[in-house]
């Protein structure tokens, strides 16, 4: 990190400040937006904001930006489905793709987007089921009753219910979502320019990319009509202009325990940064075999190289003494508040202490939770499938509400999308990949480890990961769905060395799962929610809860920041994009951007930092004006926004995005996509009103 300004002395317990805050759409600051900025967004607004957006279910943010179901994303985002409808000679992610009609496009082997369509709170009916519970107890009860009123909300495999834990278990709300399996590549760039600078310019600012991808939704073999989505501006982002922000931020941490961080500063993210460089390592000597070599295994590369380069932003964040002194504050006066309160002490008091036990506990068995049950031990593809036929034949049969979440029946549908998808998967890079991370398994609990035992018997990581992957059949989704459909009979009966491996290695997954589910996660749960309640008594509710990877709205304004003493201004122009072309990766423009020089205005804006509040997970994210028009697409924040896990600086924290203007520009003289162009800005109005998509 190069600056982290402490704005607030009580992050993550007092109402946010500024433009701070990825607000829930049922709890829009929207008199303090008027305040500001001199608009109110209304509920009609809020309304249409969230059914014009979208949630790419793998991590990602989108909108709709057509009546006739055209997404627009991050292509970083669109990545995996690029990737895997590519191959050798055809290469979509180096040479882009654009469908110049409707049949040419081509539905992504593994993609679901989900429309938000409505949102319940169940917090007292959760709090009701759960009362007085501890333990074991409170762990398979609340997993129960999440699970039942997921089940109740999804009536159809075209719903998805995700009950969301809001404020560390303060709140639970219930999001129903409409999902959609159908989803086709429209355009996608070249990698050249959608990801221009590479790792160099990764979460930096100025920025010069295209990071940008159409899709369509369908349903019924036709694009689905869209009633709600985002049009055009006119105009495109201007400097000082309010912005919105809708998307989907992933995890951040700022209403953790100052117990939890320091487990997070000290022993989880070290260990994230160390094992990910080695992968990096891992990575860079498997391409050094051959161009197809590189081609399978660049989209590992760029999300292994991506989150090195954020989590050590989080490191640093905490590693700040001023930053981490002002989160020790914060609790410290809660802490003390609660306790000059015997009403208050009695209910919270014990809290902290009691996840700092739990905290400890987790130090003592992280290494075979992360290596056994969490996959660190087997980084294989091949393996995750026959994981989930292994777990899926044993849990379906239960009932419900007491399998393991990931098998419940309102999950479904996108597990199996997933489990049957006819996605490439290269067996040199599985043999890789395994091996590597057997040997880690084996270098991380040490040989004489009763599992390592067991797992690799007298082989050697590569003679195990090698044998394994030559003899699974599981690379056939025929093959994967016999085994699903015929269950645990069919399970027993398979010689499929890869399937017997899952067999043998699940006994131990889930005995180290149970511990930390009932005696370390259920203590920290129960004591979140006791934390956030404490929280509301003291400071009340207008707060902004930690990010989930649910829809949520951050507003803020075009604006620059001061690095190292100099003015850093806010929007870039085509010009310094052709100024940073070297030639030479990860600095080399695209052919059809060279030859197009001529025809593109250069004053055209291409870049801009915004001082909206976002995370991982807002990439693909639109970013609008009140008039809630497409004035940009989010794919970064710059490197002060790094430790925005743990709280936000609105005079450095910057939203990157990429201007409208650019991608109007690029679509019309670079890649002649006039079929896009005409859904984004159309000459004529649609015949027929679009039916709602929710």
């Amino acid at each position: 990190m190069k600056r982290l300004v402490v704005v607030a002395a009580l992050i993550g317990a007092l109402p946010a400040l500024a433009d701070e805050g990825m607000w829930t759409y049922n709890n829009f600051p929207s008199a303090k937006v008027k305040e500001k900025y001199g608009f109110e967004p209304t509920q009609p607004w809020l309304d249409k904001v969230r059914l014009a957006s979208a949630r790419i279910a793998g991590g990602c943010s989108a909108s709709f930006v057509s009546p006739n179901g055209l997404v627009m994303t991050n292509h970083h985002c669109a990545r995996r489905c690029i990737e895997q409808l590519s191959n050798a000679q055809k290469d979509f992610i180096a040479n882009g793709f654009y469908a110049k009609t409707a049949a040419e496009e081509v539905q992504c082997p593994a993609m679901e987007i989900n429309q938000l369509t409505d949102i319940t709170d169940v917090t007292e009916r959760l709090n009701k089921a759960t009362q007085g519970l501890t333990g074991k107890q409170y762990a398979d009860t609340l997993k129960a009753e999440m699970s039942k009123a997921e089940k109740e909300c999804a009536t159809s495999d075209q719903v998805r219910c995700d009950l969301v834990t809001l404020y560390q278990g303060g709140q639970y709300h219930l999001y129903k979502y409409r999902r959609f399996q159908d989803v086709r590549l429209v355009f996608a760039p070249e990698h050249a320019i959608a990801f221009f600078g590479g790792d160099p310019d990764n979460f930096e600012f100025p920025r010069y990319d295209l990071d940008l991808t159409f899709l369509r939704i369908y349903e019924g073999g036709k694009p689905a009509p869209t009633e709600h989505y985002f049009p055009w501006s006119k105009s495109g982002a201007k400097d000082g202009e309010l912005t919105f922000v809708s998307g989907n931020p992933g995890r951040t941490s700022r209403g953790l325990t100052i117990a939890e961080l320091e487990f997070q500063r000290d022993v989880a993210m070290p260990r994230q940064l160390l094992t990910l460089a080695e992968i990096r390592g891992m990575i860079n000597e498997f391409q050094k075999r051959g161009p197809e070599q590189e081609r399978i295994s660049n989209n590992l590369k760029f999300g292994v190289e991506n989150g090195l380069k954020a989590i050590k932003g989080r490191v640093e964040a905490l590693q700040d003494k001023k930053f981490f002194a002002s989160k020790v504050a914060a609790e410290q006066e809660l802490r003390q508040k609660v306790d000059a309160n015997p009403e208050l002490k009695k209910k919270y008091g014990a809290a902290w202490d009691e996840i700092a036990k739990a905290v400890e506990q987790l130090k003592s068995i992280r290494k075979e939770l992360g290596y056994i049950e969490h996959g660190q031990g087997f980084g294989s593809e091949l393996f995750d499938i026959a994981k989930a036929l292994v777990r899926a034949a044993d849990e379906l049969p239960k009932d419900n509400s007491q399998r393991l979440r990931e098998y419940s029946d309102a999950r479904l549908p996108g597990f199996k999308a997933q489990l049957f998808s006819p996605a490439p998967i290269y067996p040199e890079l599985e043999i890789a990949r395994l091996e590597f991370t057997l040997t880690k398994l084996r270098e991380e609990l040490g040989p004489d480890h009763p599992f390592v035992k067991k797992v690799l018997g007298k082989e050697s990581p590569r003679t195990m990961a090698t044998r394994l992957v030559n003899g699974t059949q599981l690379r056939d989704p025929k093959v994967r769905e016999e085994l699903f459909k015929g269950g645990k009979k069919a399970i027993t009966a398979s010689q499929d060395p890869m399937i017997k491996l899952a067999v043998l290695v699940d006994p131990d997954g889930r005995a180290i799962r149970k511990n930390f589910e009932e005696n370390i996660e259920s203590v920290m749960k129960k004591n979140s929610e006791l934390v956030a309640k404490a929280k509301f008594e003291v400071y009340g509710t207008n707060v902004y809860p930690d990010a989930t990877f649910s829809p949520r709205l951050s507003y803020g304004s075009v604006q620059g920041y001061m690095e190292d003493g100099k003015k850093v201004n806010p929007i870039t122009v085509m010009s310094g994009t052709f100024e940073r072309h070297t030639g030479e990766d990860p600095f080399a423009l695209p052919k059809t951007w060279l030859d197009a020089k001529g025809k593109l205005k250069l004053s055209t804006p291409m870049n801009f930092v915004s001082s909206n509040d976002i995370i991982g997970g807002n990439s693909g994210s639109p970013i609008i004006n009140k008039n809630a028009e497409v004035v940009g697409l989010v794919f970064d924040g710059n490197s002060q926004s790094l430790g925005g896990d743990f709280g936000f600086d609105e005079s450095v924290n910057r939203t990157v995005s990429v201007h409208s203007d650019a991608i109007i520009e690029s679509l019309q003289k670079v890649y002649n996509a006039t079929r896009v162009l005409e859904e984004l800005r159309p000459t004529k109005q649609p015949a027929v009103k679009a039916k709602p998509a929710g």
